[in-house]
C-alpha cells in the first residue's frame, strides 16, 4: 500500500527520500509500463509547480508518449526535434528556463514556461526520456537536475 509523506528537509534529502520511495514502490514488479505509470504518478505528487510530466518511450527512431500525468501531449517526437528529441540525440540531460528561447521546442501545453528531460539509458542504450514541464519560468534548479537524475538511475533498476 503506498502512503503519502511529507517531504522536509533540504532539497537533496527530499529527492534521497523521493527515490527511496521509488525503489520500494516498484520492487517485485517487472511490468515497464507499470513501473514507469507508478514513477509519474510519484514525481506528480512530489514536485510542486509542475504541469506536465511523464515518459516518452523510444521506438525505432522516435519518441513514443508512455505513462504520464497532466493534459493530453504530444504523441510522436523525432529522434533530435524539440526538448525531448534534443536529449535523446545527445544522449544527456536538457533544462530550459525558457521554452521560448529554444529552438524548435515542441509546444504540447501552452502554459509550459520550463522544461526538463532526462534520458533514460541503461547498458548504452536509450530507452526513453523522462519529461517535466512547469508553468514557470526557470522552474528547475540544479538541485533538481541532480534529484531527478538519481530518480531516473533509481527507475532504471526496475526497466
Amino acid at each position: 500500500m503506498f502512503t503519502q509523506i511529507n517531504y522536509d528537509g533540504p532539497i537533496a534529502e527530499q529527492y534521497n527520500t523521493l527515490a527511496k520511495q521509488l525503489d520500494a514502490l516498484l520492487t517485485g514488479e517487472s511490468d515497464r509500463i507499470a513501473n514507469l505509470s507508478n514513477a509519474s504518478a510519484l514525481l506528480n505528487q512530489f514536485l510542486p509547480n509542475i504541469n506536465w510530466v511523464g515518459f516518452y518511450v523510444l521506438q525505432g527512431e522516435e519518441l513514443v508518449l508512455g505513462p504520464f500525468q497532466g493534459l493530453p501531449a504530444c504523441v510522436r517526437i523525432p529522434i533530435g526535434r524539440g526538448v525531448c528529441g534534443t536529449a535523446v540525440g545527445k544522449e544527456e540531460t536538457i533544462v530550459v528556463k525558457d521554452v521560448h528561447d529554444f529552438p524548435g521546442h515542441i509546444a504540447c501545453d501552452a502554459a509550459s514556461q520550463s522544461e526538463i528531460v532526462i534520458p533514460l539509458i541503461k547498458e548504452g542504450h536509450v530507452l526513453g526520456v523522462l519529461d517535466i514541464d512547469s508553468p514557470i519560468v526557470n522552474r528547475f534548479s540544479k538541485e533538481d537536475q541532480e534529484g531527478l537524475e538519481l530518480f531516473v538511475k533509481t527507475l532504471l533498476l526496475h526497466l
